[in-house]
């Protein structure tokens, strides 16, 4: 029996809403696990001697969850555009569903290359006694370089691609093999969504991730800079904040 079709954006639109509030929720019961330092990317990740598999499973899934619940959304009005694009075909819902995986796919890839960065970070410290006193500077750095990136031109560039989502899709779009298409344009628009808010996601290492409060923040922040009209003016403002923010870490910890 084929699933009922969605051929009204309004009840797509619900489902992603209700698909990030899943989201959120998980990521709030996600504190509660016996790897939730893992699952919701706290600092304390940072110094974790274990090395187990289950525990980079717990951070991949928690990268997954959380940009399903930061990100997606951000990227809604793209998946909603692509809807109406396909909606007159039998196979409409399978090729949103190929594209919303496409995306989340290239944030899954993200996440792992970020687990493996902390594993290498952590290994490289271990025999570091000193770092334990000044893991401060990561928070420094990792702050000073968001801000700087901020001003990129590649933020800019790969912000104005998901700025323009039907310019997106109608230059990438051909139908000729729709299911191929549809999962492709899903990676390039993860390709260039990781572009220009990477630096942002991994702000939540610095200023503490395991708290909701400032996944909100940032994911607003990011919403904002993609969606809104003025959104792109957002840009320079937050990346002042964010190298004050590394200035202030580096003035009162040293």
């Amino acid at each position: 029996m084929a699933w009922p079709r969605v051929q009204d954006n309004r009840i797509l639109a619900a489902l992603l809403a209700m698909l990030a509030a899943l989201a959120w929720y998980a990521l709030w019961l996600g504190e509660k696990t016996p790897f939730g330092h893992a699952f919701l990317h706290s600092g304390h990740h940072m110094h974790v001697a274990s090395s187990g598999w289950m525990l980079a499973l717990a951070f991949v899934a928690g990268w997954t969850v959380m940009t399903i619940a930061m990100m997606l959304p951000t990227s809604s009005p793209m998946v909603l555009m692509f809807h109406r694009m396909v909606n007159d075909r039998p196979q409409g819902n399978w090729l949103v569903a190929l594209l919303i995986a496409g995306y989340l796919s290239v944030w899954i890839f993200f996440g792992a290359v970020v687990y493996l960065f902390i594993r290498i970070l952590h290994l490289a410290t271990a025999q570091l006694p000193w770092w334990t006193t000044h893991a401060w500077i990561g928070s420094g750095v990792l702050l000073l370089g968001a801000g700087a990136f901020q001003f990129s031109s590649l933020k800019y560039a790969c912000l104005d691609k998901c700025r323009s989502p039907m310019t997106f899709l109608v230059e990438r779009w051909r139908g000729a093999r729709p299911a191929r298409e549809a999962l492709r344009l899903g990676m390039d628009h993860g390709i260039y969504c990781v572009g220009c808010c990477w630096s942002l996601m991994l702000v939540m290492f610095a200023v503490g991730a395991g708290s909701l409060a400032w996944m909100l923040a940032l994911a607003v922040v990011m919403a904002a800079e993609k969606n809104l009209p003025w959104g792109r003016r957002l840009s320079a403002p937050v990346g002042v904040l964010l190298i004050a923010g590394a200035v202030a870490v580096f003035v009162l910890q040293r």
